[in-house]
């Protein structure tokens, strides 16, 4: 039995083209838009998805907390905020260790997407709020609009803001190549039940994002950052 729920499996749009076998498709996207006030884009980071609740440090599952090497640092830094989270679960993207993406302008290994309490996905201003307040970023917002226009149009849009390169210059960990983002998530700007997930965050992923295997975890490396030394989680 899970401590606390995971993460919501996000729901792709029926245009993205990096979906694999297991993945969800939000065909009726278009609609459950309209019906959105206000949205934002954020860039789809290639990291682990990590939660930090008064429980401990968790990864994709919640049945039991992590003990991974590159959650190390993170479980450092849980001991100093822990008792300060109450009921907040703070769902933070994790780019210590290198996956199919290396980053090579990050200021910080973790970027807080979301954060829930209780029944509630809080709004993205109160996401950024307790994010400040815990002294954690959170990920690049790339865009916000109200549903407007027509469908074609949105599409193209995304088509466009994905094939940028977003704000951590990207490059294939493998090849060394210069690479775009891994892709956009879209979220109700205000906040909105977890019952509600499937119809209030969607996401585009490129073609063929994932390149690690099996054998990832053993020959992993750490994400380097701006200003080695500096003020970070990591040095905590």
């Amino acid at each position: 039995m899970s401590i606390s729920q995971k993460y919501g499996r996000t729901y792709h749009y029926p245009f993205s083209p990096g979906t694999t076998s297991d993945d969800r498709i939000q065909h009726h996207y278009w609609e459950q838009l309209e019906k959105i006030p206000a949205l934002i884009h954020t860039e789809k980071l290639d990291g682990e998805n990590n939660c930090l609740s008064r429980h401990g440090v968790f990864a994709r599952s919640h049945a039991a907390p992590t003990t991974s090497p590159w959650t190390e640092s993170l479980r450092r830094f849980w001991q100093l905020i822990r008792n300060d989270l109450g009921t907040l679960e703070i769902f933070l993207e994790n780019l210590y260790a290198v996956h199919s993406i290396e980053y090579r302008s990050l200021e910080h290994h973790f970027y807080v997407f979301g954060i829930r309490q209780q029944d509630q996905w809080l709004s993205w201003e109160e996401t950024r709020f307790y994010a400040a307040m815990l002294d954690l970023p959170t990920v690049p917002v790339i865009g916000s609009f109200k549903p407007a226009g027509d469908r074609p149009s949105f599409e193209k849009e995304v088509l466009q803001l994905a094939a940028g390169r977003g704000l951590f210059d990207p490059h294939d960990a493998y090849s060394g190549n210069l690479a775009t983002i891994e892709g956009i998530v879209t979220r109700n700007s205000e906040s909105y039940p977890v019952a509600g997930f499937a119809d209030n965050v969607f996401k585009y992923v490129r073609k063929g994002h994932v390149k690690t295997d099996q054998h990832w975890t053993r020959n992993w490396k750490r994400a380097a950052l701006n200003n080695e030394g500096g003020t970070y989680v990591d040095h905590q």
